[in-house]
């Protein structure tokens, strides 16, 4: 068999069509075949020769949308104009602004963990990786310019993270009812302010960005304001 001479336009082909399918059909009902079916002549053996499994597409599919969101925080990082708890807020907003939040919710896949086993043990190594390169050395920045006053760099970010993409994420961890998000954001911010990372960016925090899911979030008791059976000391500081 003649060796594929461009392989790099071989695997951008496929992750174009199967970018598609995700998007379209979602990821539980699109298969290795329909994908094959949709490359118009790129046989089954070369679809197999770069990616072994459907979830491996998956993977790529995802890395290659987040390419912009590394970049820019590979330029947040090397900001010196940016406190430590700055380069966080503005990791923070360089995700959102990114393709991951759209791209989950139309490719739906399987919340159930057996069923998407590979694509959740990715995103918790992603996770780690993310806290170890990005945050972990912002918050040594933060706690080195008093902006942050965590004691535990390292296990602090890792923290952050995997509660911020795993555990809140309602993809991964379905709703139990219609306060289950407020109330996982309520925990989520107390835990980082107890922490001494104070990471809230009210506009953020928005409707907009949150969706619909977040339009009867109460934000505004949090911004000074007390809430019920809680000290006003206990709030999470704007900052």
């Amino acid at each position: 068999m003649a060796r594929n001479k461009y392989p790099e336009e071989t695997v951008k082909k496929i992750l174009d069509v199967a970018e598609g399918l995700f998007m379209t059909k979602g990821y539980e009902h699109t298969t290795m075949a329909d994908i094959v079916e949709g490359l118009g002549g790129l046989t089954k053996g070369a679809v197999y020769h770069h990616f072994k499994s459907k979830d491996e597409v998956f993977e790529a599919v995802f890395a290659r949308a987040n390419q912009t969101v590394v970049a820019r925080s590979e330029e947040i990082m090397a900001d010196r104009s940016l406190s430590g708890l700055e380069k966080i807020r503005a990791f923070d907003e360089a995700s959102a602004a990114g393709p991951s939040a759209e791209m989950w919710g139309a490719m739906r896949p399987s919340s159930d963990p057996l069923q998407s086993a590979r694509i959740l043990a990715r995103e918790y190594l992603d996770v780690l990786d993310v806290a170890h390169h990005f945050i972990e050395p912002a918050i040594r920045e933060g706690m080195a310019d008093g902006s942050i006053a965590a004691t535990h760099p390292r296990e602090t970010a890792e923290v952050m993270l995997l509660l911020a993409n795993l555990w809140m994420v309602p993809l991964f961890n379905p709703l139990a009812d219609e306060g289950a998000y407020e109330r996982r954001v309520e925990v989520f911010l107390r835990v980082m302010h107890a922490l001494g990372v104070d990471i809230v960016d009210w506009e953020a925090l928005s409707a907009d960005r949150l969706g619909k899911l977040a339009a009867d979030v109460p934000w505004k008791s949090w911004k000074g304001e007390e809430t019920p059976g809680c000290p006003q000391e206990m709030q999470p500081e704007v900052g």
